[in-house]
């Protein structure tokens, strides 16, 4: 006799967790070249940015609300941390802000799968 199990999780529950790993994986290499960079002495942005992106992606696969929150602390910080930089000069601005923006908008799509599934 063949036995099946069948997930109750939906789609948005493991699409949330695919995007934690990554989030996770991209601020774990973003904080690597950030201490590299630090040490080269260049920009001390990456580091902790990298920091932040890496304990929101870990809190979002642990499905906490804290997660979106500190995700979107980074995001500001990278705006302020962006401006600083380039100004208002827009094309230098666009790799700066455009993947974090995405991001950002991203984790508010999940905040309802994080609800649902948090304990």
């Amino acid at each position: 006799m063949l036995l099946t199990t069948y997930s109750t999780h939906g789609f948005a529950y493991w699409a949330l967790k695919a995007f934690a790993i990554v989030l996770a994986l991209y601020g774990l290499a973003l904080a690597a070249g950030g201490l590299w960079l630090v040490t080269l002495g260049g920009s001390w942005y990456y580091l902790p940015a990298g920091i932040g992106m890496l304990v929101s992606g870990i809190l979002l696969l642990f499905m906490r609300i804290q997660g979106v929150w500190l995700y979107w602390l980074v995001f500001v910080a990278t705006l302020v941390w962006a401006l600083w930089e380039v100004g208002l000069e827009p094309w230098p601005l666009v790799p700066r802000l455009v993947a974090p923006a995405v991001i950002a908008l991203l984790t508010l799509l999940f905040i309802p799968t994080v609800r649902r599934h948090s304990n």
